[in-house]
Parts: structure tokens; sequence; C-alpha cells
């Protein structure tokens, strides 16, 4: 969800940043919001570090099948998970799925870390870099699911390039996403409305899934409302959940 953080990779550009030893990208966006308290620093310091994804070192891969307690049935992702509401509600409904989270805002990693040890929730693992990163770390064809709810829009046109929905991203995502898998994106900024919808269905690697109006205008029952949504419609702001499946190769001249 929008927030001080960029949401996990949601816009970036090339940096001095070489940890590891390889030019990596700067995230825009904060990393840091107000101090936290004491519980939730606590948890940062010793529940974080038993689910947390280190940042790749150069050319290494992430195996999403290794880092769960059992092998999970399929994995989710969801990138820039905000305070992490939606993540928790939908790992503790989808006990058998494996959830990674991606988000470099430390206040809201560890807003999903209170639910995490509240609800007992082993099935979650978070990332706290850059989503590309992250992505072209993961085995071809190895998510279900990809959720990227209200990243920021960056409405200005000198920052459109910053909107994570782009096609270097979207690139990633279909390589990273199995066929018949599913990318579901929400909004409630209407410039970004038409870019999302543009961008994806111009990739060739996904179909819409919406056949009436009613598909893309009302959240489906198996997708919470987030406290980012819900500011967004006091404010007067109609939100969008778009679904879109990924084509299989052969169906789209291999993309």
């Amino acid at each position: 969800m929008t927030g001080p953080g960029d949401n996990g990779g949601n816009g970036d550009r090339p940096g001095s940043d070489t940890r590891g030893g390889t030019r990596r990208k700067v995230l825009y966006g904060r990393r840091k919001g107000r101090r936290l308290r004491a519980g939730r620093r606590a948890l940062v310091e010793n529940l974080l570090p038993r689910v947390e994804i280190p940042v790749p070192e150069g050319d290494a891969k992430i195996d999403p099948q290794t880092i769960f307690p059992g092998p999970p049935r399929e994995i989710w992702l969801e990138i820039g998970f905000g305070a992490g509401e939606h993540l928790a509600w939908q790992a503790a409904r989808n006990p058998d799925i494996g959830f990674i989270g991606c988000e470099p805002f430390i206040n809201g990693v560890a807003r999903l870390l209170t639910a995490i040890e509240a609800d007992g929730l082993d099935n979650i693992r978070i990332f706290r870099d850059d989503a590309g990163v992250l992505l072209a770390a993961l085995p071809a064809r190895s998510i279900r699911r990809v959720f990227v709810l209200f990243s920021d829009p960056w409405p200005k046109t000198r920052h459109h390039k910053r909107r994570f929905i782009s096609p270097a991203n979207l690139a990633l995502l279909a390589q990273a996403l199995d066929s018949g898998a599913e990318l579901r994106v929400a909004t409630d900024d209407p410039g970004y409305q038409a870019w999302i919808m543009e961008h994806v269905l111009a990739s060739g690697a996904f179909e819409w899934l919406a056949r009436r109006p009613g598909d893309w205008r009302t959240r489906p029952a198996d997708w919470p409302a987030t406290r980012y949504e819900e500011k967004a419609v006091k404010a007067g702001r109609r939100a969008v959940f778009f679904r879109f499946r990924r084509l299989p190769p052969a169906a789209n001249g291999g993309v």
C-alpha cells in the first residue's frame, strides 16, 4: 500500500550503493519513519532475523520452496505490503501457501512482525530491498500469485518512470510467474489506472480477467480492505481492483 516507503522497489534509479561489491539501485522514499516503540523494536531485533530473506549477492538465486518450515503448496508474493494487513490476512487464511512480502519501510515491517507473532504466522517471509532484485533472483515460473496494492502512483509526469508497473518490472514478473498465475493490482489514482491497463496488456504476457464492470470496480471477497483503501474512500477517491492472468508463453510468442 502507498505509504512513506517506496513499496518494495516502486521507482528506483541507478545509485552508488555498492553492498556486496555490486552496484545496486537506490530506492526512492524513506526506509524509516517515526521511532519504533520498544515492543516493535524488540520484534525487529529478535523476530525479523528469523523471517527475513537476505539480499542475494551477485547472481545468487533464492529458492522459495526452501525458506519455509515445510514445502508450501504455492508461493504468493506481495510487493509493497505497507502495514501488512492484507498479507497477514491472506497468510492466516491460507496456511498451506508460502508468502513473501517485499517492503523496505521498517515501520511497516514492524507492524507485520506484530501480526506474525500474535497469530503465529510461520508462512511469511520478508524481503526488505528492491522488488526487482527479488524477482530477478527467483526461479522462473515459481510464483502463483502477486499482489501490487496501492503502490505510489507518482502522479507528476516527470516521475512516471518511478512507477512500479513498468515494462522492466512486468518482464521480471512475467518471468517469475507460472503460467495461469494471477497478478492483482489495485489503485485509487485515475491516471495510474489507465497506465496500469496500458502497460500490463502491452507486455503481451497477461490477459485481463474482467468480463463486466463489477469485476474490477468491486473488491473480491478474498481481497480484504486495508487502512489505505479506507482512507482513500473517505477522501472521495474510488479504488479499482485489477486481476490479470499470466498467459502461457506459447500463447504470446514466448513472452
